[in-house]
């Protein structure tokens, strides 16, 4: 067995069904859309269909099982007893199904997700690979024309960018928000034209050898109303609290507070509604959380962002988002392109 599930064997109470295709990967380096795992103390079986066969036949100190399309209830006719299962990912059809097979389901959570949060060097390097493809697209993209153009148009040039310089594809899509519409921490880019005189949000993030990055940037067309520009230096001193603030041994809901703490202290508490950050790994979020309500600690070699926000109703937004890797000191800050207010045409 790897070590992966040599770790997670010593987290386990009974056998464990693994259906989340992210947690199969982790554990196996094993990509399809029709899988399941199933570890037990002496085996690891994979469970996939004719499809993935041969890939599946390769994988390494796994028992491969072929299956019909239906894997969950193929999958019953091979096990007996009681097994945890993935409460989060498994369906209540599954659920059923597997339970009218005759097994003894008992709902797990996070536990693969737990041990996908500390990341070994080999994930390290692809996730700084991955971080340094998005600077160079942020580079490309702040030399092109903003005004005039459309959210969507620059959102596909980010896109065009993060391939030109060696992502496999895109962590999400892109998002370009410009105007009110920056207000809108998830906005769709549209068919909106950006204006001069205000603020441009994008966010985007490439994924390379199966593992993503994430960047938000904030530019301005020109010079922008006071209020907005307040809002953009006080979100920058919260970011910078908040990377400061990640450390290994911290809870996690301590840096949440260092950074929303200097936003409420300026009167714009109201107006950073979301937490401050995110693991990020095979999955673009990923434990652990880094907000207000999380139980999360931090813990050396996590991968998160620190990403707060103020958003003006009507008026802009404003985020700024680095992704760090957590250590015993200092947080390696893995997005370098600047941080400070950057004027667009």
């Amino acid at each position: 067995m790897n070590a992966r599930v040599e770790k997670l064997l010593q987290k386990l109470e009974e056998p464990l069904i693994v259906t989340t295709p992210a947690n199969v990967r982790y554990l196996t380096g094993f990509v399809s859309s029709n899988v399941s795992l199933v570890v037990e103390p002496d085996r690891v079986r994979l469970f996939t269909d004719f499809r993935y066969a041969t890939a599946a036949r390769a994988v390494p100190e796994v028992e491969f099982v072929e299956t019909r399309r239906d894997t969950i209830v193929h999958m019953a006719e091979f096990l007996s007893g009681r097994f945890g299962f993935e409460s989060t990912h498994l369906t209540y059809r599954h659920y059923e199904q597997l339970r009218d097979g005759g097994l003894e389901l008992v709902p797990r959570f996070g536990v693969v997700e737990s041990l996908r949060a500390v990341k070994d060097e080999d994930e390290l390097d692809k996730i700084r690979r991955a971080a340094a493809i998005t600077d160079r697209a942020y580079e490309q993209l702040a030399d092109e024309r903003f005004v005039g153009r459309t959210e969507r148009d620059l959102a596909w040039r980010m896109t065009l960018f993060l391939h030109e310089f060696g992502a496999d594809e895109e962590a999400f899509e892109p998002i370009v928000a410009a105007g009110a519409n920056s207000a809108c921490p998830h906005a769709d880019p549209s068919d909106q034209v950006i204006e001069s005189g205000t603020t441009i949000v994008v966010d985007a993030g490439a994924a390379l050898d199966g593992y993503c990055s994430d960047c938000t940037r904030t530019f301005a067309t020109g010079e922008l109303p006071d209020e907005l520009r307040r809002a953009y230096d006080v979100c920058l001193e919260a970011q910078l609290k908040g990377v400061e603030a990640a450390r290994s041994g911290i809870e996690a809901k301590v840096a949440d507070a260092a950074a929303r703490g200097v936003i409420e202290q300026a009167g714009f508490g109201e107006n950073f509604g979301h937490g401050l950050g995110h693991g990020v790994g095979i999955d673009v979020h990923e434990a652990p959380r880094v907000a207000a309500t999380s139980t999360d600690s931090l813990v050396t070699n996590n991968v998160v962002t620190i990403e707060p926000g103020i958003y003006l109703e009507d008026t802009g937004g404003i985020r700024i988002e680095d992704l760090v890797i957590v250590t015993d000191g200092e947080a390696e800050v893995l997005s370098n392109f600047p941080k400070e207010l950057l004027i667009v045409s």
